[in-house]
């Protein structure tokens, strides 16, 4: 059973940068595509950007690219969400995810674990 925290979220204004982090414990980091995904009120959960168990794949949301930067260590098994000009479109509780031997999907349901999420508000 793999544990996932996330951390790193708050208030910020437009233009603002956080980074968000997640540690996992209770499994091999190493052997885990690791995804960040969003959900904002009313709407359902889009993906945001994951990287693959190498770290050598990688992939974001159009909306992102450019702005947000994903990158693990896996001496600390953790992932990390770089996030910079932020909007208040980027408003959400944002969730890691981990994929047991995966390349990092868009795809939420392949998605084997899951963190508790951790709310980011961009104010205008």
């Amino acid at each position: 059973q793999v544990e996932l925290v996330e951390s790193g979220g708050g208030l910020v204004q437009t233009g603002g940068s956080l980074k968000l982090s997640c540690v996992a414990s209770g499994g091999i980091f190493n052997s885990l595509a690791m995804g960040w995904f969003r959900q904002s009120p009313g709407k359902e959960r889009e993906f945001v950007a994951a990287v693959s168990w190498s770290g050598g794949r990688i992939e974001y949301e159009d909306s992102v690219k450019g702005r947000f930067t994903i990158y693990r260590d896996n001496a600390k098994n953790t992932v990390n969400l770089q996030m910079k000009s932020l909007k208040p479109a980027d408003t959400a509780v944002y969730y890691c995810a981990a994929e047991i031997a995966g390349l990092g999907t868009v795809r939420a349901d392949k998605y084997d674990y899951w963190g508790h999420g951790t709310q980011v508000t961009v104010s205008s």
